[in-house]
């Protein structure tokens, strides 16, 4: 007799567990949080996705693989990298470390968090310079499996860098309305959805 796997352990569930999880509110359908970045970032995933569905279907289906499905596959993922930066940046979701901020007073961290806000402006800004002089350089450069330029994938990866500038001044504008940034409440940035996280975020009071 085949004896029961330990490692499979199914708990059971009563009846009145199961009617409540039909009781839960429905995800909200609400997309007027996204930007304009979003929606451009989710066309371009869906592009990479249909070159490389392409590129499967045209290798191992027809056994004859269009080359120039892997080449445009890249393209689309370095511009969905860096239009999902942009992203990133808007919503404060780019990695950071707040360790040293519970050690500071909060005068210093305020400080120290604007510091950080200008100086990520500053960065990208300069990013996006760098970009456009790369793109003067080799502006007469082609793809390799299609005659088409690459400079409008520089293009609008300079592009990224300045809404990237852009978005992290409307965060750091909001940082100093608010009183506080994710670096110094880290908390209060992790379940935006909460009531009691909303009001302390409008009145800058903390928890």
């Amino acid at each position: 007799m085949h004896s029961p796997n330990p490692s499979e352990i199914h708990t059971p569930i009563s009846t009145e567990e199961i009617a409540r999880t039909f009781d839960e509110a429905p995800v909200s359908d609400d997309v007027s949080g996204h930007g304009v970045e979003d929606w451009i970032t989710l066309a371009v995933f869906w592009l990479m996705c249909g070159c490389v569905f392409l590129q499967f279907f045209t290798r191992y289906v027809l056994n004859n693989s269009f080359a120039w499905t892997e080449e445009i596959a890249i393209y689309c993922l370095v511009a969905v990298v860096f239009l999902g930066s942009v992203m990133c940046v808007r919503t404060t979701r780019h990695i950071h470390v707040d360790f040293l901020y519970r050690y500071l007073s909060p005068g210093v961290a305020r400080a120290l968090a604007l510091s950080v806000d200008a100086i990520r402006i500053a960065l990208f800004g300069y990013l996006a310079l760098l970009v456009w002089r790369y793109a003067a350089i080799i502006h007469d450069e082609r793809m390799t499996t299609i005659d088409f330029p690459k400079m409008p994938l520089f293009m609008l990866v300079m592009a990224a860098f300045i809404l990237m500038a852009l978005r992290g001044l409307q965060v750091m504008i909001s940082n100093i309305r608010r009183g506080y940034s994710v670096l110094e409440r880290p908390a209060a940035f992790d379940e935006p959805e909460a009531p009691d996280l909303l009001a302390s975020s409008r009145t800058g009071e903390p928890r």
